[in-house]
Parts: C-alpha cells; structure tokens; sequence
C-alpha cells in the first residue's frame, strides 16, 4: 500500500477507490423516497426543533461507550463532534480531524483541526483526542466499541497529529473512527469524563433527564459556519406510538421516527407532515442465544430460519419499506454484499427436516418482544410465532415493557427482538456483533473460521480475495450464525412540513445519520 492510496485530503472523502466505490454505494441508497418528500428549502436560523423518539430509558447513561440506542444517539450528535463524519453521501467528510494518511495501513496519522473550542472554552488538543479513543480500550474498558478497537496497539500524540498503530493492517480504519461511540470529549490527567456532556458539537446542554427529555441551545461558537441553524433543540423520548404519532399531528413535535404504515396514509391526507423512507443497512432482527438450549443446535436455528415468512413479513410490518434479508446483516448498500447467496424461503417441511436432524418432533420457545425494540416487533413476533406453528414450532409471544427493554431483555433473555442500525463497512458490522466476545454479539455466538476470515480480511488488499472472504463470512452467519434477519428496513420518519431538509438525507443511521438536529433548518 502507499500513502496515496489510503490518505484522506482535508476537504473530501477517502481516497482509495475500493472505499470511495462502497461509500457511493452507501451514499445512492440515502435519496429521499416515496411520499411527497419536498425539495430543500432556503436555510434559515431559528426556531426550536422538537424530536420524539420511540426510544430511550431512564437507565440510559451519559458514558459513550454505553450509548445503545437512538435517543441517546441523536442527544450525542447534538453536543459533539467525532474524528470524522459520514457526508450525507455516504462519504467521509473531516470533523475533529482534517486529514487522515497511512502508508502501509497498520500506521495511522491523523492531523487534528485547530483552533476548536469546547462549550466549556477550552480549546481541543490531540491530549483530548487521545483520551477519548482511549476511553474504549484497555483491560478496564467497559464500551460496547472495546472489540471493534482491540486491533490497536497504540494511539499517542505527535506534534498536532494523533497517531494510530494496528497489530495488522485495515483499510477500513477512516470508517470505523466514525462510530458514534467515539465523541471528541475533554481530557483531564489522560482522561474523559465520561458523565460529561461538555463537548465541541451545534448545541450546549441546557437540561436532561434521562429517558425523558434533553434540551439544548445553538453553540454560538461553533465552527461550521453552515449547520446548527436552529436556536434550540429538545429531544423527547415518547416510547407510545400513538402518543408519538398524536404529539407530531397537534404540533408538539416536528420529527417522530418508527412510522406505523398503517398511519401514512393518514399523515399524508391531513397535510400536516410528509413522509421520509431512506433505504439502508439497518435491519429487524431475532438473535438467539447460542449458549443456551435450544438454540445451542444450529439445527434448532435453521429451523427457526425455515419457519418465517420473510416477504409477508416485509409486506405487513414494514408496509413494503423494506426488503427481504436472508439473515445476513450486511446490506445491498455494502461494497461486498453477498447478494448471490441461496435464500431461505418460507418452508415448513424444511424446519421440521432441521428439528428432525436435532432430535425434535416438535420445539416450544419463548420469544420476548417490545415496540422498543422496532416498530411492530411484537405484531412481527406474533407474525413469526403464527408461520411457525406449520412446522411444529410453537412460539410462545411474551410482550414486555417499552422502559428499561435494552437492559433488562436485550441480551439477558435467550431469544429476543431487536435491531441494528448497519455499518457502512463490513468489518464495522462483523467486529461489532458477530467477532467472538464482542461486546453487542447479542446471540453470543462463537465460529473459528469466522473469526480468522475477519482478521484476514482487514488486511488483504486483493480486491477479488477479499470479497470472496466477506462473502464466506455472509454465508456462514445466514446459514450457522445464531440471528433471524428476516428484512432490511427503511428509515421511516415524519417530519413537520415547516421544517426544511437536505435534498439529499443520509442512510447511515436513523435522522440523517444522527444529524437532523444539526443538518436541518425551519422553514
């Protein structure tokens, strides 16, 4: 590898034409679908921006490395700003750093921007931007980012430049600096304070209370000239769909995400609010335990897998705004998307074969399922506890609360409903979720060929090889992973129709990637 391959300049996107090629992948799948969205309207500063959120709890914390799901996430993108952000184009755009270089992809230097202050007044050095990468590290580390980090062996500082040393080399590494865990927070003795909420980003914390509201105020002094245009933000979490869809049709709120379908066509009729669906990476998802019987029987799995209808599901639940996944958790929008792989249709007969091969005439399981977990999760539990009863399946729907779902259910019951954002890079979604003892492998799942294709593949820097490899890993999850993917969904949100949007809204997480509160405007 050369420099010129994997450096950065400081005013656009990667340059290797590998990662360059997945981002605009990434970027086409983010144009602003169906339903009257409008074209963009002038920019104007001012207003309050109201959000309710179909997530959030009273036990969410304000350490980044715990931040786990979408309230805390858009209150994150509101005060702070990472090493580098993902352009509405699916491309990588400098934040905290201006440029980004490697000449063999195992040495990173990455120039750090001047001149920036944190709402507290204090300017950022590379000290800061070294805590805060080394806050998910190390033995005493608690992030959920711990595995997707373990490849570095060193980050320090140097001059105005942070540098990155890995055990091997990775391509990937711009991406992975872009996960939301990351915020460029403040240092003290070689530390953040991760309860802090003091930071670089569009808005200062004016209150919050956990799974309740956030409000903040327009940093003055931030250093995008051309963002943060509204005067305040406040950020409700409204776990009820009704309640959500009843705030956003009376005005008290201007966005709501997790769109029910069923009410689109109503929303539309009253003209109160239009319609956003961005197809993504994200994806509904069941991850089964893999330590506990009987899912510790990939047989049990398969079966499982074989007694969901996944386009009916698609069809009821999603109301078309979405596609079919045949348990894999990386997308049509991802460079190396294996979209040859054999699908798994409905097929009674099949499961009974696998529950056969298991030892089984017949499999009684409970599901536990929340609307937290995804819009329609419960109905989408019961959906697959109704397909499965044909192949002697019996799905036993337990419905629990919205509040504390993520940490009283997620990854404590054995078989759950839940959901991913997707990654822009596989390595991002493999590392993160399905790489052996990572923190958010949520089916807790372990496969030695999986994991030494993971690591080989970072590194190789044939392009045919490596896709062959990210393809054999996209078969082994689907067919020996412990997770029913049954579909992809669009980000489906509703935004007032006084509040101005980007012709163009990014895909790679909810909101525009996090970012309505600082891309949007009234208008």
């Amino acid at each position: 590898m050369t420099s010129r391959i994997l450096s950065a300049p400081a005013r656009g996107g990667v340059s290797r034409r590998g990662i360059l090629q997945g981002a605009a992948a990434l970027g086409a799948a983010g144009l602003i679908l169906p339903y009257g969205a409008k074209a963009a309207r002038a920019q104007t500063r001012g207003g309050t921006f109201r959000i309710g959120l179909g997530h959030g709890s009273t036990t969410d914390s304000l350490d980044p490395g715990l931040w786990d799901n979408l309230y805390v996430q858009v209150f994150a993108a509101s005060r702070h700003n990472q090493l580098i952000e993902v352009g509405a184009d699916g491309q990588l755009v400098p934040e905290m750093a201006t440029s980004w270089e490697s000449a063999d992809g195992v040495t990173w230097v990455f120039a750090i921007r001047q001149g920036v202050s944190f709402h507290s007044g204090r300017d950022v050095t590379v000290d800061d931007v070294v805590a805060s990468i080394n806050h998910h590290r190390g033995d005493d580390a608690t992030s959920a980012i711990k595995t997707l980090l373990s490849a570095i062996t060193d980050v320090r500082a140097d001059g105005q430049n942070v540098v990155i040393t890995l055990e091997a080399a990775n391509a990937d590494l711009p991406y992975l600096m872009t996960d939301y865990h990351i915020p460029i927070m403040p240092a003290v003795d070689g530390r953040i304070d991760p309860a802090s909420t003091d930071g670089v980003g569009p808005y200062i914390v004016e209150s919050y209370e956990p799974g309740v509201q956030a409000s903040l105020t327009r940093n003055s002094n931030y250093w995008k000239e051309n963002r943060a245009w509204f005067d305040r933000v406040e950020i409700l979490s409204i776990l009820d769909p009704a309640a959500r869809l009843n705030a956003l049709i009376t005005g008290e709120v201007h966005l709501i995400d997790q769109v029910d379908p069923a009410t689109i066509g109503m929303l539309e009729g009253r003209n109160v609010a239009r319609i956003l669906s961005i197809p993504a990476n994200a994806h509904y998802v069941f991850p089964m335990d893999a330590r506990a019987a009987p899912f510790n029987d990939n047989n049990v799995r398969l079966a499982l897998k074989y007694a969901l209808d996944r386009q009916a599901m698609v069809d009821t639940i999603l109301g078309g705004h979405g596609a079919v996944s045949n348990d894999n958790p990386i997308g049509p929008a991802n460079r190396y998307f294996f979209a040859e792989m054999e699908p798994k249709g409905y097929d009674p007969d099949r499961a009974r074969y696998h529950l056969q091969q298991a030892g089984l005439e017949s499999l009684d399981v409970t599901l536990k399922a929340a609307d937290a977990a995804f819009s329609g999760a419960v109905d989408a539990a019961s959906m697959f506890s109704e397909n499965a009863r044909a192949a002697g399946i019996n799905i036993t729907v337990d419905r629990v609360p919205n509040d504390g779902y993520w940490d009283n259910v997620w990854m404590k019951e054995p078989f759950v409903a839940s959901y991913w954002g997707g990654r822009a890079v596989e390595d991002h979604m493999f590392t993160t979720a399905y790489a052996s003892g990572a923190d958010w492998n949520d089916s807790f799942w372990s496969n030695e060929r999986f994991d030494e294709l993971l690591v080989a593949a970072r590194s190789e820097v044939d392009e045919s090889l490596r896709r062959e490899m990210y393809h054999e890993m996209q078969q082994i999850v689907s067919y020996e992973g412990s997770v029913v993917i049954p579909m992809y969904n669009n980000f489906v949100m509703a935004v007032a129709n006084g509040v101005g949007t980007p012709e163009q809204i990014g895909s790679n997480w909810n909101l525009d990637g996090f970012r309505c509160v600082e891309r949007w405007w009234m208008a």
